[in-house]
Order: C-alpha cells, then sequence, then structure tokens
C-alpha cells in the first residue's frame, strides 16, 4: 500500500509519540508499504516552528533528513497538484491540508491523518 503521512503524523513519528497505535506503527514499518511525505508537510512545520506555535517544536530540516534516513519518500508538490485543490469542496480551511488531499487524488495515495476533516473529502484515508 501507498501512505501519504500527513504533518501531525509526521511529527508524532519523530517523538516517536505513544498517540500512534502499534497498528499504525507496523504499517509505518512494514517493508509492504511505501510511505511518502510531501514537501509541503515540511513547509507547513518550518512556518509554524517559526511562528513559535507549540505543537510545532521540531527543526523542519532534521526532520526531513531524518524521514529520508528511514526510507521514507518524499513527494514535491507540482503545478498539478495545485490545479487539484480547485476540485475540492471548501471542507476545510487549511491550505497545507487541501494540497495533502489534492497530492493523494493526484498520485492514488491514502492519507494516514487523525484529522477529522479529511475524512470527509473523497480520498482514501486511514485515521490515526
Amino acid at each position: 500500500m501507498n501512505y501519504l503521512v500527513d504533518t501531525n503524523v509526521l511529527i508524532w513519528m519523530s517523538m516517536q509519540s505513544s498517540r500512534l497505535s502499534e497498528e499504525i506503527t507496523g504499517i509505518l514499518e512494514s517493508p509492504d508499504n511505501t510511505i511518502w511525505f510531501s514537501a509541503i508537510s515540511i513547509l507547513e512545520v518550518a512556518i509554524k516552528q517559526s511562528l513559535k506555535k507549540a505543537d510545532f517544536n521540531v527543526d523542519p530540516s532534521r526532520l526531513r533528513v531524518a524521514l529520508i534516513a528511514e526510507g521514507y519518500h518524499e513527494l514535491p508538490v507540482t503545478g498539478a497538484h495545485a490545479v487539484r485543490v480547485l476540485d475540492l469542496p471548501l471542507i476545510h480551511r487549511d491550505p497545507f491540508d487541501r494540497l495533502l488531499v489534492a497530492q493523494a487524488l493526484c498520485e492514488d495515495l491514502i492519507v494516514m491523518t487523525a484529522d477529522h476533516a479529511i475524512a470527509d473529502y473523497p480520498v482514501q484515508n486511514l485515521r490515526v
């Protein structure tokens, strides 16, 4: 399976958070799965860290390097992803999450997320 991990889950992964169940950890560690993270998530962490948001106390550069070292795949943002946002209903007002949904739709990925609003989009998702 191919999963696109949302920003909050990426942060929890970096902190080895107890918020990640054994099932989710198993999916992330399984060689049968391909785990993707979006460049937009790294941007979101960078912006929110610069704004001193408490939940984003992660160095975006170190996070990216660590994800790549763990064998996760980085998904760049393309023009096709940006255009796909136009097709999405305005369920979620967060532009980062809307772009993640658009990427998942374009690339046929399952979004791994704890965000309830993402489940309202016509995208495959796995709730964390």
